[in-house]
């Protein structure tokens, strides 16, 4: 690992944020950041213009640009570069504190197209200032972004106890270290954690979400329906992760066999003409409308306007491998296939054409070019290329971000093609590894009895799908 270096230079003026953390400004501006930082944490609505009004009306205010450059780079939103670098500059002719400078060259290497470098500078920025909640929430989001669960984990657990147990936020790290420790593979720990969080801010959103995740990865359907449903009131408007959570009740309601009523969760709160336009909404929309697909389900012309709030959005540069498979994605459901296959090609030349080993090369080469490319094979009946690109980096999908519920439509993507590939084995394999951990998932004990139909064991077809169906009544039942 490369030396860290933070630039230090002298500040004007010194006093504390909320946290206890050095910040320069005055006790005015710096109230207005801690406000502004609380609805951050809450991902509240009002952040939009606490955070804007704060970095317009103060350009001197070191943290109020670093919160901005901040929110622009996490939008994951190409148009919003040229803004966060606009921030970045006006930064480097101010006066920081160390801290303040340390935040600088996470935006500098993140600006510049260095994901990884941004999060060891975090990483660095952490270890001095554990208390930093910014730093720790940008990071937290970087290490998503990057699909680095370890970290995603461990980065909220070195500054776990740097926070007053009494202080109104350390909820709010309790909500970010659960979803971390899903990502890991600790599911009931997890779900303590966001559970705990919730108890002390039942509008903490992000705890919901992870708390969430932990029914989807142990296939608690009913669970995971029951929980959104009750705490409706607490996630479901006014935040800026509203569609997100919904999303997780529209899969919910598809493994429910619920298709009209998850297509209405869509049509209501995923992707509309309200809608925000912003990447994660989009990639949502994208991933549940594939999985559609995929259960060979009418989609009802609804990839045609959300191709056409990707299009020219995330094609043009790669900036984030991520956005770029789902808006290939959507292209494809659209039927816009010639530009699919344009924007593939331009993912494969900013391969060619990019140094080896920095964060987006990574990212396109590893997974965003080879899923894209599948996601057409499967759009053209090319099974075999489909099962060719994904089989060698299912193992690796979290190279270039999401969480396991998001990546799980490449999953399914290859299990589908498998079976439609008559490459029962595997598809055999895929079932079973899948129903290991899901053991009610009813998508999964459809594609067993698939299998077992394809490879002549009727009975055990019929066996399957009575499970299936036994298991989908339940969850139906769930929803009330």
């Amino acid at each position: 690992m490369s030396t860290i270096t933070v630039p230090v230079r002298p500040a004007r003026h010194l006093t504390a944020d909320q946290h206890g953390n050095p910040i320069s400004g005055t006790a005015e501006n710096v109230a207005r950041y801690d406000a502004a930082l609380d609805r951050l944490l809450r991902y509240h609505v009002d952040l939009v213009d606490q955070m804007t009004s704060l970095a317009e009306d103060e350009p001197g205010f070191a943290m109020g640009q670093v919160l901005a450059a901040h929110m622009s780079l996490t939008s994951t939103d190409a148009p919003d570069l040229p803004g966060a670098r606009e921030l970045a500059a006006h930064l480097h002719t101010l006066a920081l504190n160390d801290r303040e400078a340390a935040h600088l060259a996470a935006i500098d290497a993140w600006a510049s197209g260095d994901w990884h470098g941004a999060s060891r500078q975090l990483d660095a920025l952490l270890t001095r200032w554990p208390a930093d909640l910014l730093a720790l929430l940008v990071g937290h989001q970087l290490d998503f972004f990057l699909g680095d669960a370890a970290n995603l984990r461990d980065r909220v657990g070195r500054s776990r106890y740097a926070l007053d147990p009494e202080h109104p936020h350390q909820g709010f790290v309790l909500g970010m270290q659960s979803f971390g420790l899903e990502e890991s593979g600790s599911y009931e720990q997890a779900e303590d954690a966001g559970l705990a969080a919730l108890e002390r801010n039942p509008d903490d959103v992000w705890a919901v979400h992870a708390v969430v995740h932990t029914y989807e990865m142990r296939g608690m359907v009913g669970e995971g329906i029951g929980f959104l449903r009750r705490r409706e009131g607490d996630w479901g408007s006014g935040n800026l992760f509203t569609a997100h959570n919904w999303w997780h009740l529209a899969l919910y309601l598809l493994e429910a066999g619920l298709v009209a009523d998850a297509l209405a969760v869509y049509d209501a709160h995923i992707h509309n003409a309200d809608a925000m336009g912003v990447p994660l909404e989009m990639l949502d929309a994208s991933a549940l409308l594939w999985r559609l697909v995929l259960d060979g389900e009418d989609t009802g012309g609804r990839f045609g306007p959300l191709a056409d709030a990707w299009a020219g959005r995330a094609l043009d540069e790669p900036w984030y491998a991520f956005n770029d498979l789902h808006a290939v994605i959507a292209l494809v459901g659209a039927g816009r296939l010639d530009e699919a296959r344009a924007a593939v090609d331009r993912l494969a030349a900013f391969v060619q054409a990019t140094p080896q080993g920095t964060s987006r090369h990574m990212m396109v080469s590893a997974v965003g070019l080879p899923a894209s490319q599948a996601v057409i094979a499967y759009a053209e009946g090319r099974d075999g290329d489909v099962v060719d690109a994904l089989l060698p980096i299912r193992g690796t999908f979290q190279r270039f971000g999401g969480s396991h519920a998001q990546r799980d439509a490449l999953q399914r993507t290859l299990l589908e093609s498998a079976i439609r590939s008559g490459q029962l084995d595997l598809a055999r394999a895929l079932v079973s590894e899948r129903l290991s951990v899901r053991p009610t998932s009813v998508y999964g004990a459809q594609r067993l009895a698939m299998v077992r139909r394809a490879g002549g064991d009727d009975a055990g077809a019929v066996a399957a799908e009575l499970a299936a169906a036994r298991h989908q009544a339940e969850f139906a039942a769930a929803v009330g």
